[in-house]
């Protein structure tokens, strides 16, 4: 008896080991059903799709910018009026264009008259050389006559030696300065055509400065790109407005597109080309991808669609349509209901319900595709099972829960 007390410690120490080898330490969290989205797995057609909403916008928008700066003083057309390609939408004055637009005339007119006083100089030159090369033809002439006459009487010995050779040298000396004078009057009229073809140019250059300083006058009336609806137009009466500057926006109201923001998850996947859908009314549309802007803000990034085929009567820019974007053809694949587990566990893992429904054990899962209302389960669940898809916020630590 006295062995007693030992062999009941040994018993409870044996006992105390066997619990800790082989018991089930899990941590446990009993939990109300009622506070659970109990959701079954199926194997069914995954239509790989996202659901966006996107609003109603001109297919293209114009930034009216004036080419000059000038003073607001005409509006000549409202925001939300209809203008034609040319209309006047604003009228501007620029004191400091005038001022350029006198100069450059002034400077025009004075170019001119020097230009024409160089003409006239230039052509009172070529009449003065003309009449010194007449008066030295003449001359040539009877210097000719007097040394042909002197050689036949030297050569009848009537005149002295002396005197022929004065007339041979008068003769000469008159035909070598008919020979220079013929030289430089060719050069004088090379010369004088360069000369008058360069103030030719510079005085067209002139022309066409005054043509687009008046042209400049000209781009002080902003006037429409397009037709269309003058969708914004920010100037006041005696505004000053600088060139280049964003004053409004012109909408091209010949279509519509529509623009959307996606979740940066479905970057890879939305291209050129891909087709949506949305239902107005009781008729489905269909869009088509135009443009991806590949720039990613707050977590998603932009998409223009157009419209293919038929548009909603009544279409406005600013109208919100929910769109079902199609990323890829519908296949068979296991699935479970989309859940706010998905916060928690992004994925990773999902409580399991045994096949009593009283327990849910931990598991872990890899999860693939998703749409607005399932996941894609590429492994950890068979079809049949149950999971827990509500949120795990208050046993996220927990290895199972005890379902009351």
């Amino acid at each position: 008896m006295r062995y007693w007390p030992y062999m009941a410690g040994g018993c409870f120490l044996l006992v105390l080991v066997l619990w800790l080898l082989f018991g089930n330490h899990a941590s446990t969290l009993k939990v109300n059903q009622d506070e659970l989205t109990i959701s079954n797995v199926q194997h069914a057609e995954f239509k790989d799709y996202v659901r966006t909403n996107g609003h109603v916008m001109p297919i293209q928008v114009v930034q009216i910018s004036p080419e000059e700066g000038g003073i607001v003083m005409e509006k000549v057309a409202e925001e939300g009026t209809m203008v034609h390609k040319g209309d006047v939408i604003v009228r501007l004055s620029n004191s400091s264009l005038d001022l350029q637009i006198l100069n450059a005339e002034a400077e025009l007119a004075e170019k001119q008259n020097m230009l024409r006083n160089t003409q006239v100089a230039m052509e009172q030159d070529r009449l003065n050389n003309q009449t010194e090369k007449a008066q030295l033809d003449m001359d040539i002439r009877r210097l000719q006559r007097t040394y042909e006459q002197n050689k036949r009487l030297y050569q009848e010995k009537l005149i002295s030696k002396e005197d022929f050779l004065k007339s041979q040298e008068d003769y000469q000396l008159s035909a070598k300065k008919r020979s220079l004078v013929t030289k430089r009057l060719k050069q004088d009229s090379i010369y004088r055509t360069v000369q008058m073809d360069q103030m030719e140019d510079n005085l067209q250059n002139m022309r066409n400065n005054v043509v687009m300083v008046r042209q400049r006058k000209d781009k002080l009336e902003i006037r429409s790109a397009i037709d269309g609806e003058l969708g914004l137009l920010e100037v006041e009466l005696g505004q000053s407005i600088a060139a280049g500057q964003k004053i409004g926006q012109l909408n091209d109201l010949s279509d519509y597109k529509v623009q959307a923001e996606i979740d940066e998850h479905y970057i890879d996947r939305v291209r050129q080309g891909l087709v949506g859908t949305f239902t107005r009314g009781d008729k489905q549309y269909q869009l088509q991808v135009r443009k991806v802007y590949p720039e990613v803000r707050s977590g998603k990034f932009r998409c223009d669609f157009i419209f293919k085929g038929e548009r909603p009567e009544n279409i406005r820019s600013g109208q919100t349509y929910y769109i079902d974007l199609e990323l890829g053809q519908p296949e068979q694949a296991i699935m479970i209901p989309r859940g706010t587990f998905f916060q928690t566990t992004g994925g990773q893992w999902i409580f399991v319900l045994d096949k009593s429904g009283k327990k849910a054990y931990r598991r872990n899962i890899r999860v693939g595709r998703q749409n607005p209302q399932y996941y894609e389960v590429l492994e950890g669940l068979e079809p049949g099972e149950r999971v827990v898809t509500s949120g795990y916020e208050a046993f996220k630590d927990k290895e199972v829960l005890v379902i009351k």
